[in-house]
């Protein structure tokens, strides 16, 4: 009897959560909606963490992390899916793995899961990516071989932002690409800086408007200059 008093009990309590549960999931489904609907970030982001306290999944925490890396929380989206590379990673997770990394100045590990993400699907994006990171990396054979691959795949409509400005701007990704090969050329050989600004030319010819090239040739400029004076001061 007493038994069959305690297995009631639990079946109650049991059903009792469960109910709650379903009554919480609801709850936070709905909440979730409307603030999507009302462009809420802190809102859509407290909802998708109750929703994955109360009924946890991979999708939801995924989702989670792009959030927050969406709305620049790297640090949380790391903190909510981890920064080590794992074969079962969502495409999602691994690309909130790379460009958070990248973001919080990460270049290798983010370059991992970026040749992860490129392995499963490649793209012109994918290799401007790891050609950056491989530059900053010293990794100028590997950035070479993404900088031409860019350059024969990227399409005149493919286009990439940059911030070093006050108000962000695009410039067609080969452009960008041309940038990243003057930057490797001038790596592979100092000397060579013609060679350089050569390869900075050809992305002002295709956006004129390009900041960063534009600094970027300011520079190579100015240190070739400074190589010929110096050259002129040794012979004098």
């Amino acid at each position: 009897m007493k038994k069959s008093v305690l297995l009631l009990l639990l079946f109650v309590g049991f059903t009792g959560i469960s109910q709650t549960n379903d009554a919480l999931l609801k709850h936070y489904n709905a909440y979730y909606k409307e603030m999507r609907l009302q462009g809420d970030i802190n809102g859509v982001i407290s909802a998708l963490t109750h929703l994955n306290v109360i009924s946890p999944s991979k999708e939801r925490r995924d989702t989670l992390a792009f959030v927050y890396m969406n709305n620049g929380k790297h640090m949380q989206a790391l903190n909510t899916i981890g920064i080590e590379k794992n074969a079962d990673d969502s495409d999602l997770a691994v690309q909130v793995k790379a460009f958070s990394l990248k973001s919080l100045n990460q270049p290798k590990r983010a370059l991992e899961h970026f040749e992860e993400l490129n392995s499963r699907n490649p793209s012109p994006y994918l290799a401007y990516e790891m050609a950056d990171l491989k530059i900053q990396t010293g990794d100028m054979d590997g950035a070479v071989k993404n900088i031409e691959y860019g350059i024969a795949n990227a399409t005149d409509e493919m286009k990439y932002a940059f911030y070093e400005r006050q108000q962000p701007y695009e410039v067609p990704l080969k452009a960008a690409f041309y940038h990243l090969k003057g930057l490797a050329d001038f790596n592979q050989n100092k000397e060579n800086i013609d060679a350089a600004i050569a390869s900075i030319d050809e992305a002002l010819k295709i956006a004129p408007n390009f900041n960063l090239a534009s600094l970027s040739k300011q520079a190579l400029e100015s240190r070739k200059q400074q190589a010929a004076e110096g050259s002129e001061g040794t012979k004098n």
